[in-house]
């Protein structure tokens, strides 16, 4: 599924929503993001990311790129969008010019071959740890909302994530993960 299509998915599943909170900026504008914080999981919602996806990847893109200093780099990976930063960006205690976007959030690139200092730094346990490859995940967000005189069920969820993937050799994934799962 791509990138656009999830995230279209993700915010219909937001507007049959109640707001979503759980002390967390609820950001209309996505022009008005930090990324640091959008990546560390430290301040927005899901709707707030579902926004910045869809006005990153939509007709107003180019201005989206241009204002936050992205430029996207080809990806071997179809299940990551690549871009470089004009100006690094400090997250977790790192600098990168690197991001990836994965179908529910963004991730830095950071130059550490091993994920584990920084996942345990994180406090991120491992669910795969193999000698060539690594996936973490601390759930910092997990509830159901029974959507009022409906059968509907939405699942909030974010989540702290660090990986490793074969298309970036000697790199760690860290960010975060933001969706609304229609069950």
């Amino acid at each position: 599924m791509s990138f656009y299509r999830k995230g279209m998915l993700l915010l219909a599943a937001f507007l049959l929503s109640a707001p979503v909170s759980h002390a967390e900026t609820a950001e209309q504008d996505p022009s008005r993001i930090d990324l640091a914080k959008l990546i560390e999981c430290t301040t927005y919602d899901v709707p707030s990311y579902n926004n910045f996806a869809l006005w990153l990847t939509g007709p107003e893109s180019a201005a989206a790129m241009k204002q936050f200093g992205m430029s996207e780099l080809p990806s071997d990976n179809p299940l990551l969008r690549e871009f470089q930063l004009s100006a690094p960006v400090t997250v977790f205690g790192r600098q990168t010019s690197r991001i990836v976007f994965a179908s529910t959030g963004p991730l830095a690139v950071l130059d550490e071959a091993d994920p584990h200092p920084l996942a345990k730094q994180l406090g991120v346990p491992a669910s795969v740890d193999q000698p060539n490859k690594f996936l973490g995940e601390k759930v910092i967000l997990s509830r159901k909302d029974q959507q009022e005189n409906s059968d509907t069920v939405l699942e909030t969820r974010i989540s702290l994530n660090v990986s490793t993937v074969d298309s970036l050799p000697g790199k760690t994934l860290a960010g975060c993960s933001y969706s609304i799962e229609v069950e």
